[in-house]
């Protein structure tokens, strides 16, 4: 654009906040199922004071320090179109895709895709219906 600046660096995706009907149920099933530790959580940036306990969980992934957080819904229409996790070649999806099975977890199994480009996905839903996906985009 030629404004001098260059543009600054995002270091990667941080977390995600979904809005769900039962903050316990997904809450355990996010630790049971993507293996995400469950954090005391009490931050500034949500609110009036400290979390209401029923009503928000935040969950880590302590190998690459991605978050969710979970908020129960007020009533009032919300919506995530889906949330698609990065994987380092197409064999981790597959094992992605034994792991789903061995928890009974519904998934449409590994897809290959060649549009825009090359590449595989693995999707399924958590317990509100939430699309989560695990992609694997080859190196070009």
């Amino acid at each position: 654009m030629g404004t001098g600046i260059e543009r600054p660096a995002v270091t990667g995706f941080h977390h995600v906040s979904a809005v769900v009907s039962d903050v316990e149920t997904s809450a355990t099933w996010y630790q049971r199922v993507l293996g995400l530790q469950r954090l005391p959580a009490t931050f500034p940036h949500h609110g009036e004071g400290p979390w209401d306990r029923d009503g928000a969980a935040l969950l880590l992934d302590t190998t690459t320090g991605v978050m969710i957080e979970l908020r129960r819904g007020d009533g009032t229409p919300a919506h995530l179109a889906h949330v698609a996790f990065g994987v380092a070649d197409r064999a981790t999806l597959e094992g992605w895709a034994a792991w789903l099975d061995t928890l009974g977890v519904a998934h449409d199994g590994v897809a290959d895709r060649t549009e825009p480009t090359d590449y595989a996905t693995l999707e399924f839903h958590d317990p509100d219906g939430i699309a989560l996906e695990f992609i694997h985009f080859p190196r070009v």
